[in-house]
């Protein structure tokens, strides 16, 4: 049995922005969903989902752990489900405007609180509606979008600043430690942080270790603020390059090109698939190059929403924000971008950072202090 709660007046500013005008599309996206189901109610259980559609309220406590709230969407609202010992926080500082409140005993079960508030009992799941989620996702609305850029900014000034800072004695945890003080200084979660250092640099996944990085590195960040997500890839190095790095560096930046080309409304994913094979193999990486590291993907309330393969076969749309990242070995090139009108914006931008064009377009180079 579930327990209603008023909320609260916060003495701050909600932590989330609850936008009105964007929840109000996100409602009625769901109920779409609902209506082509021939459904009344959907339960919301993941982290994705429930930042999604409560417009960037913080669900959770532990960044590893599952959510501490259920949202049971329906005809007549939005009722939100958490434990008794959350309510308070989040009745204050993370609840939207028109959304019901209850709670469970700490021990309780959360899931089937929340769909016993619907009619039957028997609410549409997750799971049964994945791929029609992801779709409702895709197009940032007006206040996602600016949230979403300047997120993906401080990423990346996070990066010019510590990557400035380093020195060949620095450790990878010491540069992943000073990224994260960054990232959560600007009150975002650091979900992803990866250093490698010039000794480690055939790994694709790097987690960081006690090595100095030496005469060469690359940091990756993957930050999360109001449940947007912004993936930004950066190196540094101590030394001019040998010719055969600054070749290859050059040849990923044409791959990822490649990819931009192939990002357009209309396409589907799998096409933009089949593009960054060839472009591995146009550019001189050879046929396998893309089955050593997943390529990603469209971004936004996911790392990648989602990881991008030959079976995936959602379509592009305006307004959607994407992160690839072509890589090979000891390169990789990786940015947050989104889909405009005009065409795509890299939103992991820092004017200090330096840059050469490629396709008409400013991209990163290696960082030389």
């Amino acid at each position: 049995m579930t327990t209603p709660i008023q909320s609260t007046t916060p003495t701050t500013a909600l932590t989330a922005p609850g936008n009105v005008a964007d929840r109000a599309v996100k409602r009625r996206r769901v109920l779409d969903i609902l209506d082509a189901a021939g459904r009344d109610s959907l339960l919301l259980t993941t982290n994705t989902a429930l930042t999604w559609y409560l417009d960037g309220s913080r669900m959770h406590i532990s960044l590893a752990g599952d959510p501490i709230a259920a949202l049971l969407v329906d005809r007549s609202g939005d009722h939100l489900v958490t434990f008794n010992n959350e309510a308070g926080r989040i009745a204050g500082e993370e609840l939207p405007e028109g959304v019901s409140l209850s709670t469970v005993p700490w021990y309780g079960q959360l899931h089937a609180a929340a769909a016993g508030l619907a009619i039957d009992g028997n609410p549409l799941v997750e799971a049964a509606v994945t791929t029609e989620l992801r779709a409702a996702r895709q197009q940032l609305l007006p206040a996602e979008s600016a949230r979403y850029a300047a997120l993906s900014a401080d990423a990346a000034a996070a990066m010019t600043e510590v990557l400035t800072a380093a020195t060949p004695q620095t450790t990878e945890f010491q540069l992943v430690s000073a990224l994260a003080a960054r990232i959560v200084a600007a009150g975002a979660e650091p979900l992803v942080l990866l250093c490698n250092g010039a000794g480690r640099s055939d790994f694709r996944h790097p987690l960081a270790t006690h090595s100095p990085i030496g005469r060469r590195a690359m940091a990756v960040v993957c930050a999360r603020r109001n449940g947007l997500v912004a993936n930004v890839t950066r190196w540094v190095a101590f030394d001019a390059g040998s010719a055969q790095e600054l070749d290859a560096e050059a040849r990923i930046a044409a791959v990822e090109a490649d990819i931009f080309r192939a990002t357009v409304p209309g396409a589907q994913l799998n096409e933009v698939f089949a593009e960054i094979k060839t472009a591995y193999a146009r550019h001189g990486f050879g046929d396998d190059q893309w089955t050593l590291h997943h390529q990603g993907g469209p971004a936004g309330y996911a790392g990648r929403d989602p990881r991008v393969t030959g079976d995936v076969t959602d379509t592009i749309v305006l307004n959607q924000p994407f992160t690839w990242n072509p890589s090979g070995p000891g390169v990789k090139i990786e940015d947050t971008v989104l889909l405009t009108d005009s065409g795509l914006r890299v939103l992991t931008v820092d004017d200090r950072w330096p840059t050469a064009e490629v396709d008409g377009r400013r991209r990163p180079l290696t960082l030389r202090p």
